[in-house]
Formats: structure tokens, sequence, C-alpha cells
């Protein structure tokens, strides 16, 4: 599964945007047919897009395409528009039972490309379960996203500083997500001229369990990225203690204590996803 730790999104009827984001260097770029495209030119950002995935070289970064949820009834006019072209990944927004993702993949099967999901209403958290275990049947489902602004919108919330009235939401994502083996994707962070709230947020959002992030502006790539990346002293902690575990566990010992503390299972599994992280994003 490839690493998604920022995801950029780019409206699609943009072709020098679109170009910019492929030489961003980002995880992966989000080619947007929805929310970033105005009800007038649904037509012209397919074109576009479809021309962008078939001649702009987007380097390292997965190249995703956010799609109309099924609501507005564009969804099979984009795939129809957008597959031919071989995007990497789809994303389905508005996500809100398992029944939109057994139709995206019925419309997907002609091709290998991954699908990520994207919760934002009330129902679509209320059914998280269904949707999650998915994957089981749907390998190409590899991603849950949290669109905090319109959950928000959705229950009717007022957005604070805190986040306290989208709390539940963002929560019951990662953890239906990791329960099913599936990626975490957290809200975006709107300002734009924040970066040390950027970074919080995004910290506080890996504290958590997600394995990613939203990003609406390419200088907000970077401290994303970062944040998801283990440090180097994160990385040799982690070593350390799988080692003196391993060491133990060669001798015939089960607990340990290792600089003041007792060692055990929670933190050798917790040092093991650290070293996982490092191994993919070529740390070590």
């Amino acid at each position: 599964m490839r690493m998604r730790r920022a995801i950029l999104f780019i409206p699609g009827d943009d072709r020098h945007k679109i170009e910019k984001g492929a030489a961003s260097g980002v995880d992966a770029v989000v080619l947007d047919c929805e929310d970033g495209v105005a009800a007038s030119r649904k037509a012209e950002a397919r074109a576009t897009i479809a021309a962008a995935l078939r001649e702009v070289d987007f380097g390292r970064s997965e190249r995703i395409v956010r799609v109309n949820p099924f609501s507005t009834h564009l969804t099979h006019d984009d795939i129809a528009a957008i597959l031919p072209a071989q995007p990497d990944a789809i994303l389905l927004p508005k996500v809100e039972s398992a029944s939109d993702i057994h139709l995206i993949d019925r419309m997907m099967a002609e091709t290998a490309a991954a699908l990520l999901a994207l919760v934002e209403t009330a129902r679509g958290v209320v059914h998280l379960r269904e949707i999650a275990a998915c994957a089981e049947a749907i390998p190409r489902l590899q991603a849950l996203i949290f669109g905090a602004e319109d959950f928000a919108g959705d229950i009717g919330a007022v957005r604070t500083a805190s986040g306290h009235e989208i709390a539940y939401g963002r929560g019951a994502v990662v953890v239906h997500a990791k329960a099913f083996g599936l990626q975490a994707i957290d809200m975006v962070f709107p300002p734009l001229d924040d970066e040390a709230g950027l970074r919080a947020e995004a910290r506080n959002g890996q504290e958590m369990g997600y394995t990613g992030k939203m990003a609406i502006h390419p200088r907000q790539i970077a401290p994303i990225q970062e944040t998801f990346l283990p440090t180097a002293a994160a990385i040799a902690a982690a070593q350390r203690l799988i080692e003196a575990f391993e060491a133990h566990q060669a001798a015939g010992r089960g607990a340990f204590q290792l600089d003041g503390r007792m060692v055990d299972m929670p933190m050798i599994r917790a040092a093991q996803r650290v070293i996982e992280s490092a191994r993919a994003a070529g740390l070590v």
C-alpha cells in the first residue's frame, strides 16, 4: 500500500495548478471533480484531468481523482471519462453506506485503481463499521478519510478551535479504519498562514493514529509530511526497544525493564509500527 502522508487537493479544471502539484513532491495529488469545480465546469474538469493523467509527469506522486458523490448523479460520467486515463486511485466523497463502496467497486471493475472513501456526514459515521468492513471483500479499498467541515455542517455544529464538536466523528473514522487494516487520513486545516497550527493539528492526528492528512495548498505539504514521519530519535528508541525485546526473548525471559519502565507487548507493537513507517519512507 502506498504511503499517503499528505494528499493535495487541486481543482480538476485548472491545468496550471495540476502541473504545479505534479512537481510538488507530495505523496499524493487529488485531481478534484467535486467541490473544487463549479457546477458549470464539470465537463471541463473531466477533460482536463484525463488529459493531465495522460500527459503530465507526476513523478513519485500518486494520482488520485475525486469524483462527484452518487447523490449528484454525476459519478457515472466522471468514472466513464476518467478511468480510461488510468488514475492510480479514485476518491469517493460523501460515502454513507457499504452499498456506495460496492457500487463504485463495480464501476471500477476494469481497472486496478485503488479506492479511498471520504466519510463526511452523520449517516456515514453511523455506518462506519459496514463501510470499513467492505475492505474484507474489496481489496481496492485502502483508506478512510475524515471530512470535518462537511460533517460539522451536516450535524449543525459550530466549528471551534478545540474541535470538540467533531471529536466523535474524527475518532470513529480512525478506529474503524484501523480495525479493518485501512489507512486513516485526517481532516483539512483551512488556515493557510498558520504553520504552527497546522503542525499541531497534524501532530494531534498522528497521535490519534491517523497516517496522513489532507492538504489544500502546496505550502501545507512539507509540514504535514514531516509530521507524519517518525523522528530520528523515535526511530532510534524503537530500534533499541525491539533489540532489547529480542534479546530477552532469546534468553527465555518475558517482561523486562528498560530505562526504568516495564516493557510489555503494546509498547513493542508501537515500536514496530514506528519502524514500519520509517522503512516505508526509506529512513531505515
